[in-house]
Parts: structure tokens; sequence; C-alpha cells
């Protein structure tokens, strides 16, 4: 395993371990105000400082990161249940009419920026927690539709699945049996990818308020709320901000580190 790997994945274990804390434990209640000890710099009593409200940093910094991976993995898992088998689909119907009808309607959904598509989402329903993962989530569709179509046409022409045509299966049985297991390790990668750009969607969304919304922390909104008071304390924006680039730096370094090691002609290339 590489270097990038386990750099990465010791920081997504970090965040994920603080997430997952989060939901048992906190230094202080994330909601509770103490405006006589409001913009607090990092001390013994406050690891990370307090914000402009009083409110431990660390404290909803974590509730943060486990907002922002709810988010991430839930649309990520909504663009894997719909993506996949529509890619081995088209895959299977290479030029037919199948195939061209969904390879267009993904060209429609990339035709619009994401970000873009999730401010107008979330801006015609409301901005939630939930409509920013529809719209994540609608645009991860076509993503994982594509990277499961070009893997698979990659193996159709290969020998072992014409055996197991000449041997009587169906294209479902087959994509299922074969085509699948051997694209993986690209869909892992892919994966790792959709979920870190999910944590920059969420976070960015929540930016502009129309992310999560009060009184659930988000790193987004930490960071918007930091804006006009950078200069009078600016740990409330340097530890939100550090959070966001650990894990997304963290899950690209393990997606790099993924691709590598599940790639045989890669390693190859390694050794």
């Amino acid at each position: 395993m590489s270097r990038g790997l386990w750099i990465g994945s010791l920081l997504t274990a970090l965040m994920l371990g603080l997430a997952l804390l989060s939901l048992v434990w906190t230094p202080y209640p994330y909601e509770q105000l103490d405006i006589p000890n409001k913009l607090m710099p990092p001390s013994l009593t406050h690891p990370l400082g307090t914000d402009h409200f009083g409110r431990d940093i660390l404290s909803m910094i974590m509730v943060g990161i486990r907002t922002s991976m709810g988010v991430a993995i839930v649309a990520v898992a909504i663009g894997l249940a719909f993506g996949i088998p529509l890619g081995l689909l088209a895959s299977q119907r290479k030029g037919g009419w199948i195939d061209e009808v969904i390879m267009r309607t993904n060209d429609v959904i990339f035709a619009f920026p994401l970000l873009a598509m999730a401010i107008l989402i979330t801006a015609v329903f409301g901005p939630s927690a939930t409509n920013a993962i529809v719209a994540f989530g609608i645009f991860n569709i076509p993503v994982f539709a594509r990277v499961t179509r070009g893997g698979a046409l990659s193996l159709w022409e290969r020998e072992f699945i014409f055996a197991a045509r000449v041997a009587g299966k169906s294209r479902l049985r087959i994509s299922a049996e074969h085509i699948l297991p051997n694209i993986l390790g690209i869909l892992i990668v892919q994966g790792t990818i959709q979920f870190a750009l999910g944590i920059q969607v969420e976070a960015a969304l929540s930016f502009v308020g129309l992310g999560v919304q009060p009184p659930t922390p988000s790193l987004g909104r930490m960071l918007a709320d930091a804006q006009t008071l950078v200069t009078i304390a600016p740990h409330i924006a340097i530890f939100p901000g550090l959070a966001i680039i650990t894990i997304v730096v963290g899950l690209n370094l393990m997606g790099d580190g993924l691709r590598d090691w599940l790639d045989p002609r890669l390693r190859v290339v390694r050794a």
C-alpha cells in the first residue's frame, strides 16, 4: 500500500471518528450559548476557542463534520444505486436506443454546473439538508452511469464474457456475475472522489445559506459567520476551514492510493 493511501486513510478515519464520537459526546452542547465568553481564543477550557455566540468551536466542528459526511454519503449512495444499473444497462445495448436515451439524458444533466444546479434546486424547494442531498445525488447518477458504462464496455469483448454467453447466460446475469465484480475498483475510487466533492458542495451551499439550517452546525456556515470577524478572532474561520481541507485532502489521497492499489497495471509500473 502506498504512503498516500495510508495518510489519506488516517486523515479520513480521524474525521470519521470525530463525526461518530459526536453522536454520543461533545465537549459542550453545540447549541449552548455563552455570550460573556464569546470569541475566546483556544484555551484549556475551549481547545479551539468559542464563536461570536460563545459556542464551543470544537463541539460545533465535530457535529459539522458529521453533517457534511452524512450529506455526502447519502448523495453518493443515491448515485451508486441508480447510476450503476443504468451504466450496466447502457453497456449491454451499446449503440442501441436504450444506450442513446441513457447517455443523452446524462448529457443534459451534465450541461448544468453542479453548484448551479444545487443552488437552483435548494432555492426552488427551500434550503435544507434533504434538498442538498437530492441535488448532489441527481448529479452523481450520470457520473456513476458513465464510469460504469465505460468500464463495462471494455469487458464485453473479453474472452471470458464470450465464454459466459456461449454457456447460455443472459446479459443481466453476465453483468451481475462477471462485469460488476471486475469494475468495482474504479467505482470505489470514483466513490471517494464524489464523496470529497460532496463535502465541498455541502459546505458551499451552507456558506450561501442554502444547505443545512440552524441550529444544526455546518462547516460552511461557520465560515460564513466568521467572514466579518476574521481580523478580530481568526480562529473561528481557521479551524472549520482546516476541517474541510483535512477531509477533502484525506479522501483525495485515499482515492489516488486505492486507484494505484486496485489497478494491477499501476502496481507493475510502481514496482
